[in-house]
């Protein structure tokens, strides 16, 4: 297998092709994709650079015009799938795993005080709904469905789905089958 930079690899999630460099800039017609190109340039530079002073003016426009709160600081694996635009906050200090898809409306933040002070980290090919909200130092586990609604402020093992508010857990082997396509 060819050796694709991560910008390839998030937009191979979209359709399953592999594309070039002119390619990608066509999809940039699409918010989702263009939000996701610029924030994975700002990642690349330095913070002081030249280039990374560049790419973060440029992604502090697109996250007024899109509505992504999501900083260059914030690990997050290849592959990332944003399904539609706006509305969309994740704290810097989270920790996202490789092929997840965070729809429209979703909350990824820390909590300040009590026993989950701290900020989640999400493992690998989770599927976050619309409006889901997940805070805290809460660990969520490899192939987890966050159903929409849901509300997460507690430890989601892997190979399950959580639904409601307050949230409740449902194992199951097939969390986020049909839901994570074109994995990398």
């Amino acid at each position: 297998m060819q050796d694709y930079t991560i910008i390839q690899k998030d937009f191979y999630r979209e359709k399953g092709q592999w594309l070039s460099t002119v390619g990608i800039w066509k999809k940039c017609i699409n918010p989702n994709l263009h939000y996701i190109y610029i924030f994975r340039k700002a990642q690349k530079y330095q913070k002081k650079s030249i280039p990374g002073i560049f790419w973060r003016l440029i992604l502090r426009h697109y996250q007024i015009k899109y509505g992504f709160q999501i900083y260059p600081e914030t690990e997050i694996g290849e592959g990332l799938y944003l399904g539609h635009w706006g509305a969309l906050v994740i704290n810097p200090k989270t920790k996202i795993g490789k092929n997840c898809n965070i729809a429209q409306g979703v909350t990824i933040g820390q909590q300040n005080r009590g026993k989950n002070e701290g900020f989640p980290v999400i493992g690998d090919e989770v599927w976050i709904g619309p409006n889901a909200v997940i805070v805290g130092n809460v660990k969520i586990g490899n192939n987890v469905l966050i159903a929409p609604n849901a509300y997460v402020n507690f430890d989601v093992p892997g190979d399950s789905m959580v639904m409601g508010n307050p949230g409740k857990i449902y194992p199951t082997a097939e969390a986020t089958n049909g839901y994570i396509n074109n994995k990398v």
